[in-house]
């Protein structure tokens, strides 16, 4: 049992996911993916009709990255199937259930069944890699929602977590005029050593006007209506956070702002990247259950 992993449900990257882990000589049980056509032609990719038969010969369950989409369901877009989260913890008692983004409550859940959860996104080395796609994909984004080249463009970046100096490392090599901003005093000294422009969240207003781009990567509200009203009408506006964001929503169609939420982004940009660097984190994950 090793050598054998189950796979349920989960979107391009974790079928990029399978067809790795069987090249790399592991068989791979699988449910929840009837729609993924080539893992049909790979011989130890094993397609299950129940759960049950999935993860019996297995001690590591990898689920989707995120794990749900409805706080009901199992996501599974490469299944007509719906596999509801009950339904799938019920199968999986006294093993190991690697996915991503998991809602808070389901560790208890998870913990009265004897089912250990890792939260893929929660890995440091996937976070950091994955920076690398969501950067490229907002820049894309950039580039194909404006009328003007980076080169030269005013663009502002809230926040200079992990995204945030990926993001500004990226536009500046594109000669683009980057700002940053931030709170905290250790993340202000560090955009002035990374000699990039910088203000100040908390002195935002009159001075967003001067933007062609604002890109967000903090996860709650900064753009709120008061500092919306200043915003450029040309300006695009670029929400990479994660839900609720940091950008009114309802604000920006009332004022009809240009304005693009982009949620999971290495996902959509870069599923095979992405594979192989959840591919990586799980090899990770699998060596340090065996060190235990």
């Amino acid at each position: 049992m090793e050598n054998n992993l189950a796979v349920i449900g989960g979107d391009l990257r974790i079928v990029k996911l399978v067809e790795m882990l069987a090249n790399e000589g592991k068989t791979v049980y699988v449910t929840g993916l009837e729609k993924a056509e080539n893992l049909k032609n790979i011989d130890n990719v094993i397609f299950c009709e129940t759960i049950s038969k999935t993860v019996e010969n297995s001690k590591i369950v990898i689920g989707p990255v995120p794990f749900t989409t409805n706080a009901k369901d199992v996501n599974t877009p490469f299944s007509d199937n719906q596999i509801t989260i009950q339904e799938l913890l019920s199968n999986i008692n006294s093993k190991t259930l690697i996915a991503g983004a998991f809602a808070e409550n389901l560790y208890e859940i998870a913990s009265s069944q004897n089912i250990e959860l890792i939260d893929l996104m929660k890995r440091e080395e996937l976070a950091v890699l994955n920076t690398i796609a969501t950067a490229e994909g907002a820049i894309e984004l950039a580039i194909s929602n404006t009328n003007k080249i980076l080169h030269g463009s005013e663009v502002l970046i809230l926040g200079f977590g992990r995204v945030g100096k990926v993001l500004a490392r990226k536009l500046s090599g594109m000669e683009a005029n980057v700002t940053c901003a931030a709170r905290k005093d250790e993340d202000l000294a560090w955009i002035k050593a990374y000699g990039y422009n910088l203000t100040n969240i908390n002195t935002l207003g009159e001075n967003l006007s001067k933007y062609d781009i604002i890109m967000n990567t903090v996860p709650h509200m900064i753009l709120d209506e008061k500092r919306l009203q200043y915003v450029n009408k040309e300006c695009l506006l670029i929400d990479l956070a994660s839900n609720p964001g940091g950008i009114d929503k309802k604000i920006v169609k009332e004022k009809n702002l240009k304005f693009v939420w982009a949620l999971a982004l290495p996902g959509k940009v870069a599923p095979i990247t992405s594979a192989e660097f959840i591919k990586d984190t799980v090899n990770n994950i699998l060596k340090d259950i065996s060190n235990i």
